[in-house]
């Protein structure tokens, strides 16, 4: 295993220190598990649709059916056509 140092805040390290004592465990253990746990929950959590509101409706000019046929209009443009060399 890797070793990391960095510098927290005061109030940090009396927390860690606090919890390591309670649960009996190394304060790099309870460091890990609160990382791990961090890590986790960035990964499951799906973007809110707050945070692309200010994208939607953006692009203008585009027809407002284009979700249902969008079929149609790939082909209407020539999408997926071999373009001569």
């Amino acid at each position: 295993m890797k070793s990391l140092t960095v510098r927290l805040p005061e109030s940090l390290v009396a927390q860690i220190e606090a919890e390591s004592r309670d649960r009996k465990m190394s304060k790099s253990d309870v460091v890990r598990e609160r990382l791990s746990l961090a890590q986790g929950m960035q990964s499951s959590t799906p973007p809110s649709l707050a945070a692309i509101a200010d994208l939607i409706g953006a692009a203008k000019g585009l027809p407002s059916d284009l979700s249902a046929r969008k079929k149609h209009y790939l082909k209407v443009t020539g999408y997926g056509r071999k373009r001569p060399r």
